[in-house]
């Protein structure tokens, strides 16, 4: 019976030991629903290249010893056809999704993720929103499956105004931005924080117009104009800011602009020459960050011709690595347990996987359109121009406070 009861014993602690190492060179696949086509679609698609260049990157060296395998599927941007994506990947038995690109699409992305979790128990996913920045999901609407790994709105916002109030130049301020959530938590925002910060500060005009729908921005521009604003605050990405540099600078507008995302796709190549010094952008990144991620930008430009500048897919992979490896295990019920909370570097610096609300506590930067040198040499979009840091918010500085209520499974 000794013998019988130590070879159990024995064997128990083989089985628990080869276990642990289960996910040793596991593919781990995530399903990346953004949109491809469309107006949108340019910035997809540099994404998804992103994704897939660091599948391959960190595939090769992770603490869990997986490999990672992205699946892309175009969503055109629609809340109706990333749902459908969504059952795809799960008949396909995807348990990692990647979505950022519109908080419309990331809000229905949320609900179903959570009512899927709840109705197929073994079967969970977890979303990994790396860019759709409305504040309601690590607030009001925050759940246990979905972890943000970009900086909200009114954490983007706080830093933004935070330096707009030592700049006495800006006393008229219009609010340019999209319709749906982001946009007009950006308009929330930037006056709750220049009420605050700058109450001198006038805002003389506030506009919404549709997302990815408008191809001419002049009107627009001849409103901005008329109201004698010398600062416009947008949130706009993509064709939507893009269209409106170009109309500002074809109309002779010559006021600043304070973005989120003037480093996105097709932005630089609008901005050219013409808007030095008066362009700036509030990110948890830049073109400039030295180190480990300009040898990556580098081989990413050589080998797709194309500017990489969503680097929370490099915090993503990091995080999975290290949590898959804490966890012993690929099953999501087990790597969100281990990803709440965690504490890590990343390229922006130490980073905190805030256990509250599941939102990113990181750095934020404050960058400036301006002519490339040898201080600040990368050029997007073989402009001759970058975004040279001029500000660095540690992350408690921007980090702003939750009304999270967390509903955690069992």
């Amino acid at each position: 019976m000794k013998f019988a009861f130590k070879l159990v014993a024995a064997a128990s602690v083989v089985l628990c030991a080869q276990t642990a190492m289960a996910q040793k060179g596991e593919t781990v696949k995530i399903a990346w629903i953004d949109p491809l086509t469309g107006l949108m679609g340019p910035v997809g698609s540099n994404q998804l290249k992103s994704f897939q260049f660091f599948a391959e990157k960190f595939s090769q060296s992770n603490p869990a010893g997986v490999k990672f395998e992205v699946v892309g599927l175009d969503n055109k941007l629609s809340p109706t056809e990333s749902l459908n994506a969504l059952k795809s990947a799960v008949d396909q038995g995807v348990r990692y999704i990647a979505q950022g690109n519109g908080s419309s699409v990331a809000g229905a992305l949320i609900d179903a993720v959570s009512k899927h979790n709840e109705r197929n128990p073994g079967k969970e996913i977890i979303f990994l929103n790396y860019a759709a920045v409305d504040p309601d999901f690590t607030n009001s609407k925050c759940n246990y499956w979905h972890f943000r790994f970009d900086a909200d709105t009114s954490m983007k916002m706080e830093a933004l105004t935070t330096f707009m109030a030592d700049k006495q130049d800006n006393k008229k301020v219009y609010l340019m931005n999209q319709t749906y959530s982001h946009g007009q938590q950006v308009a929330k925002f930037a006056k709750e924080n220049l009420a605050r910060k700058r109450p001198d500060v006038q805002i003389v005009g506030e506009d919404l117009h549709p997302l990815a729908q408008v191809r001419d921005f002049a009107p627009y521009i001849a409103k901005i104009k008329a109201s004698g604003a010398d600062t416009v605050i947008t949130g706009n990405w993509g064709s939507d800011l893009s269209l409106l540099i170009k109309a500002a600078n074809e109309s002779g507008y010559d006021g600043k602009f304070y973005t989120y995302y003037t480093g996105v796709t097709g932005t630089p190549t609008a901005l050219g020459t013409n808007a030095a010094g008066r362009v700036y952008q509030v990110a948890y990144a830049h073109y400039n960050m030295g180190g480990q991620m300009d040898k990556w930008m580098g081989e990413f430009k050589t080998k797709f011709n194309d500017d990489f500048y969503t680097g929370s897919i490099i915090t993503i992979y990091s995080i999975l690595g290290e949590a898959m490896a804490k966890a012993k295990s690929t099953d999501p019920v087990k790597v969100a347990a281990v990803m709440e909370g965690m504490k890590f570097k990343s390229f922006n610096g130490e980073v905190e996987m805030r256990k509250t609300d599941h939102q990113l506590q990181q750095a934020l930067f404050m960058t400036v359109w301006q002519k490339a040198d040898k201080k600040f040499p990368y050029s997007p979009e073989n402009t001759t121009m970058t975004l040279a840091p001029v500000k660095t918010y540690e992350p408690y500085v921007a980090s702003t406070p939750t009304s999270c209520q967390m509903k955690r499974p069992g």
